[in-house]
C-alpha cells in the first residue's frame, strides 16, 4: 500500500491553518495556538513546523510576539513540496531513490529502471496539486475522472 505518513497529513493541516491568520496576512501564529486550533498535539505541531521551516515553506520569528508564517501563498506550494519536506524525496522503490546499497537482485531484475516512469507520474501529479486545492477541498479539473479516457491513461484532462 502506498501511504503518506501522519506527519505529512499534519503538515498540510498546519499549513492550511497558517494561511488563515487571526489578524493580518503578515501575522504569525504560535505552535500552541496552531495546536489548539487544529487538534494536532503541540509537540507534533512543533516538529512539523521545524521541518517545514528547514524546507523554506514557513519562516519562524523569534521573540515575545514570535511564531510562524507562510513564506509563499498556498497556490504556490505543491503537495509534492510538503511531502518532500516531511518524508523526504518521493520515491516508490529504493532503486528509484538511488540507494547507496545495491539491490540484491539488480543483475536479474526484470523491472530495473522501469519504476522511474511510475515514480515520475506520481511526482508530476503531486506537483500539480497545491495546498490551495487542498484548502478548497476540491479536485483540480486536470485530475477529475473522465470515463471517456482509458483507465491506464496518464494524460491529464487539461493543461
Amino acid at each position: 500500500m502506498l501511504r503518506l505518513s501522519k506527519l505529512t497529513d499534519y503538515a498540510v493541516v498546519v499549513l492550511l491553518r497558517l494561511a488563515t491568520p487571526p489578524d493580518s496576512p503578515d501575522a504569525v501564529q504560535t505552535s500552541p495556538g496552531i495546536a489548539a486550533a487544529t487538534g494536532v498535539p503541540e509537540p507534533t505541531v512543533a516538529k512539523v513546523l521545524k521541518a517545514l521551516s528547514a524546507a523554506s515553506l514557513v519562516v519562524s520569528h523569534r521573540g515575545a510576539r514570535g511564531g510562524y508564517r507562510l513564506l509563499r501563498p498556498l497556490d504556490d506550494i505543491a503537495i509534492a513540496d510538503v511531502i518532500a519536506a516531511i518524508d523526504g524525496p518521493i520515491a516508490l522503490t529504493a532503486c528509484v531513490e538511488g540507494a547507496a546499497a545495491p539491490c540484491e537482485v539488480q543483475r536479474t531484475c526484470a523491472v530495473k529502471g522501469r519504476w522511474d516512469l511510475v515514480n515520475d507520474a506520481i511526482r508530476t501529479a503531486l506537483q500539480r496539486i497545491t495546498l490551495a486545492d487542498m484548502g478548497e477541498a476540491s479536485i483540480p479539473p486536470a485530475f477529475r475522472f473522465d470515463p471517456a479516457l482509458p483507465a491506464r491513461s496518464l494524460i491529464p484532462l487539461s493543461e
